[in-house]
């Protein structure tokens, strides 16, 4: 760097004095994406500053730009007044940035405390690591953040709510300057939403500047003091957070105005489609019975650990039923495993589309002809051409973002991975089509087009079970609601029976 750019940069860094973090100008490309666009970006310290947007917008790239995980193409970056320059995650959090991915970083087969400090470990005097000494710090540290959890238990042994805590923790625990949280509320309860507001409560309190990437309306205007918009790879506007009101935030982030984000339709309501009788699954429920009809959409709710999840999956034949009977389409079925849900004319989006359902290095088309290809082939050989195209149609039908068939899943943003999975399972034309949490982790627009597909495929009689932690989902796209309580059947609640207040009490046991 020249003696003339330093001197410039400087200058630049001292108009900017009462913010901790400045970006300005910053680009980023990837191959037949513009993903950021001359964005400029002033975080203030002691300030919660929540980043909205829909999937695709840039916030999640300019947030690992911030922690060192891309390098930007253009712009210049700015903290506590210093020109700075970050070319991995460790030269960031040497500067005193720290980021809570969506996505937990953490190994499960090590214990809470070796996750936490790992690469940080205490060493005794011949250099190995110091156990107790670990265990003690990550004792200390999980107490001033009020988080229950041993420090010796292994982390695949907890729920994903709290490996969710731990990575919180572990953020924490590098005593960061500026906190980057990307949808750290996606895994975790209302009850443990409440703790992790009292975490960042305190964090503020000692100066820390926070960055807050959601979806959730709600949190936003709880906990933020700023809120900065992007849209489409540009940052729109930043304000106060009391300068924004629901449908001004919604307007900014999509560019135009939603007015049905629940856009439920009273269709014709068919013959039963899915019979469940009486099932038992050992560790996971007991004498579960439901019926779920053609067109319609079939609500289950219930807190973490109700088995809401584990039903279905045992239905779809991941796993094994101990006793009951399942009639699907007015026959008895027999599910050993998942292809002979699929046969038979099921399809199961799952709750995690990284873990269970994206093959993440591998192509977009790839990624949606998955579940279809045993109807694509002739003598063992795929009709490439023709799945091409139905992936294609796809595509258009459910207005995915990408550059086409072939980029790798893994550059698409999180709603747009989500689009994806759903087409691979709509071009089997299911006739039991089950969503487990299907806007998890999506924007409001995107959610608002899920919505609109869910109640398009109902009206063209599609049987439909949707499980969703949203309880404003449920209620605005259910005719009726499943509450699951520990692993039985609390109650089913019509449309009209069907309030907050009343799933909220069936699925605690009140």
């Amino acid at each position: 760097m020249s003696v003339a750019q330093l001197k410039e940069d400087l200058q630049t860094a001292s108009k900017y004095g009462e913010y901790i973090f400045v970006a300005e100008g910053v680009a980023k490309s990837f191959p037949g994406v513009q993903a950021l666009k001359k964005v400029s970006l002033k975080i203030r310290p002691g300030k919660v500053h929540a980043l909205m947007g829909e999937n695709g917008a840039g916030k999640s790239t300019m947030m690992k730009i911030i922690a060192g995980v891309y390098i930007p193409n253009e712009g210049k970056l700015f903290f506590k007044g210093n020109p700075i320059v970050l070319k991995s995650p460790r030269d960031a959090l040497g500067k005193g940035i720290a980021m809570i991915h969506q996505e937990l970083n953490l190994l499960p087969f090590m214990t809470v405390a070796e996750n936490i400090w790992i690469g940080r470990e205490p060493r005794n005097l011949i250099g190995l690591v110091d156990h107790k000494a670990l265990n003690r710090q990550t004792q200390e540290l999980l107490d001033k953040l009020n988080i229950d959890i041993d420090p010796e238990i292994d982390l695949g042994q907890l729920s994903i709510a709290n490996r969710q805590m731990v990575e919180i923790a572990k953020a924490v625990s590098f005593n960061s300057d500026l906190l980057i949280m990307d949808e750290p509320t996606s895994a975790i309860t209302e009850k443990e939403v409440e703790h992790l507001f009292r975490i960042i409560a305190q964090l503020r309190a000692e100066g820390k500047a926070i960055i807050y990437i959601t979806h959730k309306m709600d949190e936003v205007f709880k906990i933020a003091d700023e809120i900065s918009i992007f849209r489409d790879g540009q940052h729109i506007v930043t304000k106060p957070s009391e300068d924004f009101d629901h449908d001004s935030l919604i307007t900014a982030m999509v560019g135009r105005e939603l007015s049905q984000v629940f856009p439920k339709e009273d269709v014709p309501i068919g013959h039963v489609a899915l019979d469940v009788k009486h099932l038992n699954v050992k560790g996971i429920c007991k004498d579960v019975s439901f019926d779920v009809r053609f067109g319609e959409i079939f609500g289950i709710a219930g807190l973490m650990g109700s088995g809401r999840t584990e039903v279905i999956e045992s239905i779809f034949g991941i796993n094994k039923i101990d006793s009951g009977t399942i009639i699907f389409d007015g026959k008895e079925l027999k599910v050993k495993s998942p292809s002979d849900a699929i046969q038979a004319g099921m399809a199961l989006l799952t709750e995690d589309r990284k873990k269970s359902g994206l093959f993440l290095s591998l192509s977009v088309g790839e990624n949606m002809e998955m579940a279809a290809l045993p109807s694509y082939c002739k003598m063992g050989f795929v009709q490439q051409k023709s799945m091409d195209v139905i992936c294609q149609e796809m595509l258009g039908k459910l207005k995915v973002k990408t550059p086409g068939l072939y980029e790798v899943i893994e550059n698409l943003s999180g709603g747009n991975q989500q689009k994806v999975l759903i087409a691979r399972w709509l071009i089997n034309n299911p006739k039991l089509l089950i969503l487990d949490e299907p806007t998890r982790g999506v924007d409001v627009g995107a959610k608002a087009e899920i919505h609109k597909l869910i109640t398009q495929l109902a009206k063209q009689g599609v049987a439909i079970i949707m499980i969703s932690s949203e309880l404003p989902e449920v209620l605005g796209m259910s005719d009726r609601v499943m509450v699951m309580h520990e692993g039985t059947v609390g109650g089913i609640l019509s449309r009209e029976e069907a309030t907050q207040e009343r799933i909220l009490e069936i699925a605690s046991g009140m």
